[in-house]
Formats: structure tokens, C-alpha cells, sequence
């Protein structure tokens, strides 16, 4: 069955204990707990921590999972979005260290999934990167299998602003991309968390590659989308991605849900959680909370 749950992210301010009180009492089944670095944030959204991997021992492992336990609300995976494949080796082996502690922390915790991205040298093509992809993953999808733990890679481009631009920070864009790395990578333990709203810019289709994949879906982001056809029409499609497209609430976007939830409740069981990156819904902590419950309620239509 789908579970409904949300991204710990759009409630930086909050401990862990009161996120998971407000997952339990809106009556959400599971959260994706964000496991930054304790430190600031480098962009939005980012530098979210909500469990503190570094370290982390059984004994505060086992107070998690009673907590979570006690409000009946899962830990759907745990996050953490840097670029593994930053230009910089220096920068990119900090990402990657921090990253096998959130899988410890996973196996610790008894968490199935690790969501995060792949990374990209944005100033790089896909075939440029393509070695370093192999030498950066292979070992960590091997070391994600020792611990029993399953990697979803997001699939935004992270190209919407100057420094990101051309290629953006993250390779798993499109379908065949993700078939050559899971083809060079053939393991049980890498497949996605898939997002439609980072189809709906590229103009591709965000239904049929689910039956595709359906493999290969482990977490799941429900996020919406509004191209702005004024702006795109004034800009063109080579501008800034962020001219024309607008992170929305499920339901106030251009992601048909109705037609996505008939495929994915035939291809998929497991999380579905609602991330807000709506700047409408920024302005409070009340907003905030507001922005999941509105989401909630929209997306509960389409479950079983």
C-alpha cells in the first residue's frame, strides 16, 4: 500500500520530536528525515537536520525508532542531497564520507532507503562525467548492499540557476540516463526516488515512465510544477530554467495527479511524500504546516 507521508526539510526549525508529533497528529504515516551536516545551509532546503548521523550509536538509534514507533508514523528513508561529483575532489570526498554515514545510520535505524543525488560536473557532458560516475558510485552501492540499505537517486537536474548551468548537479535527469547507470551498476540496491515535477519543465512524460521503472521505485516525492508559458514564451527555453518554471503544492501546478496516480497505484507500494518548496507557503512555521495539510488533502483523493 502507499503510504502518505512528507519531507522533514520544510520544517528546519523543529526538532525531531515535534516533527514527528505533527506527522502523528495530521494523520501522515511516514516522514523522510533529513540528515545534513549540523552546520549552514548552502541553498534552500539543504542543511536540514533532523537526525544527526555523525556518530550516531545504537543506543540513540533504538530512542529514534521508539519515538517513531510510539506516534505509529515510519521513517520512510532518510536524506541527504549534495553533489557526490563536485569538481572539486576536496569538496566532493566531504559529500561522500557524509553520505556512508547516513547509510550506517540507515542500517542502525532500520531504515530500507537512502534517498540522495548522483552529482555532475555541470560544466561537463554526460560522457565527461561518466568515469568518475562508476569510480564515485560502484564502491558506494557496494557499501549500501553491505549494510542492507537501498539508494534512491532523486531525478531534478539542479540546473536552474547561474552556477549550476549548463548541465546542473545531478546526471539522473531522464530514462536513458537512469537505463545506462543501471546498466553499468546492475544492483537490486540503486534505483530511484522519483519526482515528477522535475519532468514537467523538460516537457517529458512523467506517467509512462513509471511502468518502465517500476522496479526501480523506491521512495517516491510528491512536489508539483507551474511552467509559466508568458515568461517561458518571453525568455525561451534556453534561459534560466528558474524564469519560467515555479515549484508548486501538489494540485496547484501542471502534474495531472489523477493520471500519474492511476499508473503509480498499479506499479508501486511504498512512500509518497509531499515536499514543499513553495515559496506561497515560506512565510510561517503555521504556513509551513498549512502547505502539508492542504497537500495532504488533495493527494488523498487518488489513494486507495
Amino acid at each position: 500500500m502507499i503510504k502518505l507521508g512528507f519531507v522533514s526539510a520544510i520544517l528546519p526549525d523543529q526538532t525531531l520530536e515535534h516533527v514527528v508529533e505533527f506527522a502523528s497528529e495530521s494523520g501522515f504515516e511516514c516522514v523522510e528525515v533529513m540528515c545534513w551536516p549540523a552546520g549552514k545551509a548552502e541553498r534552500r532546503y539543504a542543511g536540514v537536520t533532523h537526525i544527526d548521523v555523525t556518530g550516531l550509536k545504537k543506543a540513540e538509534a533504538e530512542r529514534i525508532k521508539d519515538l517513531f514507533a510510539g506516534a505509529d508514523v515510519e521513517i520512510s528513508g532518510l536524506g541527504y542531497y549534495p553533489n557526490p561529483l563536485a569538481p572539486n575532489a576536496a569538496e566532493a570526498k566531504v559529500y561522500v564520507d557524509h553520505l556512508k554515514k547516513v547509510i550506517k545510520a540507515a542500517s542502525l535505524l532500520g531504515v530500507g532507503v537512502v534517498n540522495t543525488f548522483v552529482g555532475r560536473d555541470p560544466v561537463k557532458s554526460v560522457d565527461e562525467n561518466w568515469p568518475r560516475f562508476l569510480k564515485t558510485w560502484k564502491p558506494l552501492i557496494a557499501y549500501a548492499e553491505d549494510q542492507g540499505v537501498k539508494i534512491g537517486i532523486e531525478n531534478c537536474p539542479m540546473s536552474f540557476t547561474r552556477d549550476e548551468w549548463p548541465g546542473g548537479k545531478n546526471l539522473a535527469t531522464s530514462p536513458a540516463i537512469w537505463r545506462r547507470m543501471f546498466s553499468d551498476i546492475p544492483s537490486k540496491n540503486f534505483g530511484l526516488n522519483f519526482d515528477p515535477s522535475h519532468f514537467v519543465w523538460q516537457g517529458m512524460d512523467y506517467v509512462k515512465v513509471l511502468r518502465e521503472f517500476k522496479n526501480k521505485l523506491f521512495h517516491f516525492h510528491a512536489k508539483d510544477a507551474r511552467l509559466d508559458r508568458d515568461r517561458l514564451n518571453d525568455a525561451g527555453l534556453l534561459a534560466y530554467p528558474s524564469q519560467y518554471h515555479t515549484p508548486k503544492l501538489p494540485g496547484l501546478g501542471d502534474v495531472n495527479w489523477s493520471a500519474l496516480f492511476s499508473v503509480l497505484t498499479e506499479v508501486y507500494n511504498g512512500p509518497v511524500c509531499i515536499e514543499v518548496e513553495d515559496r506561497a507557503y515560506e512565510g510561517s512555521l503555521e504556513l509551513r504546516q498549512a502547505a502539508l495539510l492542504q497537500s495532504g488533502g488533495y493527494l488523498t483523493q487518488f489513494l486507495p
